[in-house]
């Protein structure tokens, strides 16, 4: 019995750190911080500043938003992308108004993910982390919560 039990620990103990392992290889893992210079966005004007936490979630990854918008107004939300294509809620202000998002991992670098505002889709984006892991690249195309389109190719740098 002492046997099986120390099996057990010891079992227990591997799964754990792989889970820290496997967190801390995931690209998109880190705090990001946008990079107004390489970034662009029509119509504009460009954001001012972003800070994107992304942390290891249970079935995916828990983020949380801070920026402050070309027209001075700080927008803060936060999702959870469990990467399975499903809708899952935006809490806080979401972006271009969206109250949910779905995403799929496509590679171990890139997510695809739609931002909805309750059934409508308003924008549709790519994440695409650097072979270094260093950039992140978000591409999104959508409406406002205007009905105006945009476009923007969003920069970050790892933190």
């Amino acid at each position: 019995m002492k046997r099986f039990a120390s099996i057990a620990t010891i079992f227990i103990m591997v799964l754990s750190v792989a889970g820290s392992v496997l967190a801390q290889t995931d690209p998109f893992v880190g705090t990001w911080k946008l990079n107004v210079k390489k970034s662009k966005f029509v119509p504009g004007p460009p954001m001012k500043s972003e800070i994107r936490i992304v942390s290891p979630g249970p079935l995916g990854m828990d983020i949380s938003v801070k920026r402050v918008n070309g027209d001075s107004n700080m927008e803060e939300f936060e999702y959870t992308a469990n990467l399975d294509g499903k809708s899952y809620p935006v809490t806080g202000q979401g972006p271009y108004g969206a109250n949910s998002i779905a995403a799929n991992l496509t590679t171990p670098y890139k997510i695809q993910s739609t931002f909805r505002r309750d059934n409508s889709v308003v924008a549709t984006s790519t994440s695409l982390v650097s072979n270094s892991g260093m950039v992140l690249t978000i591409t999104t195309k959508g409406t406002d919560t205007t009905g105006k389109p945009f476009s923007s190719i969003a920069v970050y740098d790892k933190q």
